[in-house]
């Protein structure tokens, strides 16, 4: 008699998950925006003072153990209202890409679906456009009281027609695909054509729009803030820091390089992710990436 045949089967290979390889900068980046995303949900723990206390004989203190910054010319403490300015910057940001996502995509959807609709959304977009973006900021402000929801708005304004216009053209491109077309043919909905077959298409290049919407939104906060034309100079934000320390700048520049400083860095790390979104998301800079 032969050998008995051996019924164990080889173990599978386990496959081993490869986590996508960031740069370097991006990792920087991520970790900066993560401690300050984290700096403004803890704020009332981080922040050793209350930011709007006044205390007039405590006007322009160098820094100390008391105040880690030192203080402003109301004698506030320049650390907790950094600290607190996260908050405002993020919370505009972030308001801002998701609203002007959220009408942006439908419109660009419409105009770029429907042909008749297309020559009148896009000359309006093009009217929005026409304006300066800060301009119409200010204008929008100018008419109501300022407040975050009212900036929040003027600055959503101008964001709209780049989201209108980068789903369009998606939809243009997409549109004429055979699976479209064989949709239409079938006659599928149209509102089932347009969220199932065209808009996941779309997502893609709002993410990474979306990132830059939302740097861009924080850096006019801060512009309009310190123009005077933003957010109560009562609320700690960013551009107010500096546009009251300007005043001091030669006496004492801590007063703007620190508040200077966080913007920048939020600013910085904001568009970084954003690039690196953009490359993981681009078959080509994955083609190009591979060994």
């Amino acid at each position: 008699m032969g050998k008995p045949v051996s019924l164990d089967l080889p173990a599978p290979r386990r496959r081993l998950i490869r986590l996508p390889r960031m740069p370097l900068t991006s990792v920087v980046a991520l970790v900066c925006l993560t401690l300050i995303a984290a700096m403004a949900v803890f704020a009332p723990w981080i922040a050793n003072h209350d930011p709007v206390a006044l205390s007039p004989a405590l006007r322009l203190k160098p820094a100390s153990a008391e105040f880690w910054l030192g203080t402003d010319a109301y004698g506030r403490d320049l650390f907790s209202r950094i600290v607190y300015g996260a908050r405002i910057s993020l919370v505009v940001g972030l308001g801002v890409t998701v609203l002007s996502v959220l009408i942006g995509l439908p419109l660009g959807l419409l105009a770029g679906y429907f042909r008749r609709l297309d020559a009148l959304l896009m000359r309006v977009m093009d009217g929005l456009m026409a304006i300066p973006g800060i301009l119409l900021a200010i204008a929008i402000v100018s008419l109501s009281s300022a407040g975050i929801w009212t900036v929040m708005i003027a600055i959503m304004v101008p964001e709209i027609p780049q989201v209108v216009r980068l789903v369009r053209s998606r939809v243009l491109s997409t549109r004429e695909e055979p699976y479209v077309e064989a949709a239409v043919l079938m006659g599928t909905p149209t509102f089932k054509i347009l969220t199932r077959h065209l808009m996941p298409n779309t997502l893609a290049p709002l993410i990474v729009q979306g990132t830059y919407i939302c740097a861009s939104a924080i850096l006019t906060e801060s512009i309009l803030s310190f123009l005077g034309a933003g957010i109560g100079t009562e609320t700690p934000t960013w551009g107010n820091i500096i546009a009251e320390g300007r005043v001091y700048f030669q006496l004492k520049p801590s007063l703007v390089l620190w508040a200077g400083l966080a913007l920048s860095l939020c600013i910085l790390s904001i568009n970084l992710l954003g690039d690196a979104v953009s490359d993981a998301l681009d078959p080509r800079m994955k083609k190009r990436g591979a060994p």
